[in-house]
């Protein structure tokens, strides 16, 4: 199980008093990528237009540029807006290969006054690496900041 405290901490410091949801969801990505063991992704998808996905601030290989909300994990977070942990990316319907190392996914719902903004999508190359104390821990750094 991995702890969240300090990096959440270390989060809501960086984030203190920043009103740019840009740069607020470059410097989330930036510290779970760089600080939290197992995470091979992390990014944003954005919400542009109605039912669509685009790439926002990531750490990692290339994303998908564009995501449907019909289409993979994040498109099923987006149009839910339910997180969705997916222990075996291979066995979720529709799911993107953006990479081919990824065994594993969780996907959060991102909010700004109310409103679905993005998703918030951290990948593993270990299957089923993700679970309900990530989802909290994830959802907390997200309430904190947006």
């Amino acid at each position: 199980m991995r702890d969240y405290s300090e990096v959440i901490k270390t989060i809501v410091a960086l984030c203190e008093g920043e009103t740019d949801t840009i740069s607020k969801m470059a410097t989330i990505s930036c510290e779970l990528f760089h600080t939290m063991e197992g995470f091979d992704w992390v990014g944003f998808y954005r919400v542009v237009e109605p039912e669509l996905l685009k790439v926002g601030p990531y750490q990692g290989g290339h994303g998908c540029l564009v995501i449907p909300f019909d289409n993979g994990v994040c498109g099923a977070c987006a149009k839910t807006q339910k997180t969705q942990i997916v222990p075996d990316v291979h066995a979720f319907p529709g799911h993107i290969a953006c990479s081919s190392s990824t065994q594993s996914e969780i996907v959060l719902p991102v909010y700004q006054d109310g409103k679905l903004i993005a998703v918030l999508d951290v990948d593993s190359d270990k299957p089923n690496d993700f679970d309900e104390n990530d989802k909290v821990a994830l959802e907390e750094i997200l309430k904190q900041n947006f």
